[in-house]
């Protein structure tokens, strides 16, 4: 079962500010940036298949980004710079520092992830072109912040410099596909725009709270849940795709929607359905059209009707299935499974896990209060066959 400690981990990347030597127009908060990383990672990763015929072991693609979050972590207290130079000199002994820090808290998460961790970082040519996919999207990630922060900030000294090296650095992986589009500034960029824009949406709009989260900050936290979750119930390799970039993209519509919380969508009979019909439209006018023609169909998959249960069978999508169903008989590659409900609980999840540590840092309100014991009752006695996602949320009932 999933340690509090390690969910706690993933949220302390919310309290990092990045860029706080310069003047900011938002924050930057190291989680943002990661789940920003994510979603750049996987266009690359996308065009690397299409356009290089190269062979991404996803696997490796998405435990990484769990990896390297977890290490940036525990390194928090590292400006960039020098992080980046003591990595260059001294990386072993950091890696091995990480892990010491973070054994006990992924020890008991099944099938090997520990001995992936370790391997990641100590053995140099293990997922050799996932390690570049991942170094290039958070190369990718800074650029476009500096973007922003730049206009605000050519009263610093240095900041030219910095300029140079962040664009000198993107141009070392050049022979990546993605990168090169993504240079252009054209569809691609866009995309990954749209995308990042979800750093401005905080959650829980009117209630005040700490730390607080933006919506793509949340969809890392869904993401990385859904996978290890996953990991923990032994899915299949597709089940354990979908689910993390089901997670990472289902609120995607809310870039052109802005987030609408739950009671006012609960207000309204109806209105649920209008929302998610606009949203659809939006998708297919907006979004979509920043993207090669052969993804379409794969953000549709993941963005329209995130939460159901659903299996491709013969090129027809079936939803609605039992969870037992698609554990037993549908758990195979072949039927593109995804867990929409597990992605759900993963959701619910996380929005329990910001309410509780608000809570626990002291600042509390009845909206809080509520949303604790309403999901805290919604999963009481929810297992996926033999997996006790209302465990997950026992965890947090202790301080």
């Amino acid at each position: 079962m999933l340690s509090k400690k390690l969910f706690e981990r993933l949220y302390e990347a919310a309290t990092i500010q990045r860029w706080n030597d310069h003047v900011r127009p938002v924050e930057f908060t190291e989680l943002d940036k990661q789940a920003h990383k994510m979603i750049i990672a996987w266009i690359i990763a996308k065009y690397e298949e299409a356009d290089r015929a190269e062979k991404v072991n996803w696997n490796r693609l998405m435990e990484g980004c769990v990896f390297e979050l977890l290490h940036r972590v525990i390194l928090t207290d590292l400006k960039p710079s020098v992080f980046h130079k003591m990595m260059q000199t001294k990386g072993e002994e950091l890696n091995r520092y990480v892990l010491d820090n973070i054994r006990d808290e992924i020890r008991e998460i099944s099938g090997g992830f520990l001995q992936r961790f370790e391997r990641y970082f100590l053995d140099r040519e293990y997922a050799k072109l996932e390690k570049r996919i991942l170094q290039a999207a958070h190369y990718i990630s800074t650029w476009w912040e500096f973007g922003i922060l730049y206009r605000l900030n050519r009263f610093i000294y240095g900041i030219e410099k910095t300029r140079e090296e962040i664009e000198n650095k993107l141009e070392d992986f050049y022979e990546l596909s993605g990168v090169r589009k993504i240079s252009l500034k054209k569809k691609s960029y866009g995309f990954l725009t749209l995308c990042g824009q979800l750093r401005f949406q905080k959650r829980w709009a009117g209630t005040p709270r700490i730390p607080q989260t933006s919506v793509l900050g949340h969809l890392g936290v869904v993401a990385i849940t859904s996978f290890l979750c996953s990991l923990e119930m032994g899915l299949c390799d597709k089940a354990l795709y979908n689910n993390f970039y089901a997670g990472l993209f289902h609120d995607l519509p809310e870039v052109l929607t802005r987030d609408i919380i739950s009671p006012v969508k609960r207000s309204v009979t109806g209105i649920d359905s209008i929302i998610k019909e606009y949203e659809r439209f939006q998708l297919e006018e907006v979004i979509l059209p920043l993207l090669p023609n052969e993804w379409h169909d794969e953000i549709i998959y993941f963005v329209v009707d995130e939460f159901d249960n659903k299996v491709l069978l013969d090129g027809t999508i079936i939803k609605n299935i039992k969870d037992q169903d698609m554990v037993r008989l549908y758990n195979k590659d072949e039927n593109n499974p995804l867990f929409g409900r597990l992605v759900k609980a993963c959701d619910d999840l996380s929005a329990y896990m910001e309410a509780h540590l608000s809570i626990k840092y002291g600042i509390s309100n009845p909206h809080l209060v509520e949303a604790l014991k309403s999901l805290k009752e919604r999963y009481s006695d929810y297992s996926i066959v033999d997996y006790p996602i209302k465990q997950l949320f026992l965890n947090f009932s202790e301080s």
